[in-house]
């Protein structure tokens, strides 16, 4: 099954209320309810990404993070 993972993102994270982000968990789960274990690494890949396109934001503990260097457990929302 091939997932357009940007697709995903943007979609589900467009649907959320304003100032409100989503975790790669939540995402992950939106594309496959059953597999998204397998899909976070793409989530994480997608993201940057987008991130480099200015198509969302990445955040660490609540501030936007650098695409390129951020690690660990981070949270995704539009700009």
């Amino acid at each position: 099954m091939a997932v357009d993972m940007e697709a995903v993102i943007l979609d589900f994270v467009s649907a959320l209320p304003p100032g409100k982000s989503a975790s790669s968990e939540e995402v992950a789960r939106a594309a496959d309810p059953e597999n998204w274990r397998r899909l976070t690494g793409h989530v994480r890949g997608a993201a940057k990404g987008l991130a480099r396109q200015g198509k969302i934001v990445i955040l660490r503990h609540g501030k936007p993070a650098d695409a390129e260097t951020f690690k660990g457990v981070y949270r995704l929302r539009l700009p």
